[in-house]
């Protein structure tokens, strides 16, 4: 049986690994992310060579990257890998390994990879949300991914929440309901710390600390704000958040209390059914899956 090539690469190290055609990932390991293009470039050839040498029938290679990811491999952007900025990476892998190549931002990835084997199975418009140190995102409809004019669609971190701030972009989603930029980054401000890790503020918050309660009620409610708007735009059926933060309890009894007080002080939709917020289901394997399935579609 032919099997696949998925590929993650993200800002400090590239996952990769053989992927059957059911998407099941039969190996998989990584590496550090080089800084230098022709190096990143040689070492995701040797990826694949790697596997062919190793006696397995390739059918294609995917590859999830951050970025602005045209539908015929150009890296308008390309993230935290600002290397690769500029270069058709398609074009680049195929004339390197001769496999078939598709590359799609790691958003859109994680989004459909869902569809495939995740949260959406047999759902065909949905939004993806994915909280890091930004909010990414995807829109699918009746089964694409809908990717605009500029291949920009997603980037819901740019929505403006409210001017309320010396600096504009402090107003934004990102700023506001991410989990790095936004809910570590506040704490710290009005708490005077330097946490890294969000969980820390779930676990005061627990204990009683008022400024981490209020800190997550303000959290909730602008993040809330956010996938509302979204929701009002584009009717989707169904809202999927993933990200590490996704997978405490209590971020979604958090989230889905916001959301839903906030549907009940909003008139013009208060009536009306919503879509679910449900977590994402394929973790750290959702960029190499999603990738997979993309070559999959091309075929």
């Amino acid at each position: 049986m032919k099997n696949y090539v998925g590929i993650d690469i993200g800002g400090t190290s590239i996952k990769y690994g053989l992927v059957s055609a059911t998407g099941e990932i039969l190996s998989q390991a990584s590496l550090p992310t080089a800084t230098k293009q022709e190096e990143v470039l040689t070492n995701l050839a040797q990826i694949v060579t790697d596997f062919q040498d190793s006696g397995h029938e390739l059918a294609g290679v995917g590859v999830s990257m951050p970025g602005v990811v045209e539908a015929n491999g150009m890296l308008t952007t390309a993230g935290a890998v600002k290397c690769l900025t500029g270069v058709n990476l398609q074009n680049e892998l195929e004339e390197r390994t001769g496999v078939a190549t598709t590359i799609e931002n790691d958003a859109n990835a994680a989004a459909i990879a869902e569809q495939w084997l995740g949260a959406a199975q047999g759902v065909h418009n949905y939004l993806s949300l994915v909280l890091g140190t930004g909010v990414g995102g995807a829109l699918v409809i009746n089964d694409q991914i809908y990717r605009g004019a500029h291949a920009r669609s997603g980037e819901f971190g740019w929505m403006l929440l409210d001017e309320q701030h010396d600096e504009l972009e402090d107003g934004s989603l990102n700023f506001q309901g991410a989990t790095v930029i936004g809910l570590l980054r506040v704490y710290n401000l009005k708490a005077q710390t330097n946490l890294t890790d969000a969980r820390e503020i779930f676990t005061r918050a627990a204990d009683g600390e008022l400024i981490a309660q209020h800190v997550l009620a303000t959290y909730f409610r602008r993040l809330a704000q956010g996938i509302l708007n979204l929701v009002v735009c584009f009717d989707p059926a169904q809202v999927i958040v993933g990200g590490g933060i996704s997978v405490n309890p209590a971020f979604r009894t958090g989230l889905q209390q916001a959301y839903t007080e906030l549907q009940a002080e909003h008139s013009s939709v208060r009536d009306l059914t919503l879509p679910d917020i449900v977590p994402a289901q394929l973790g750290n394997d959702a960029g190499m899956i999603g990738a997979v399935y993309r070559r999959m579609q091309e075929e």
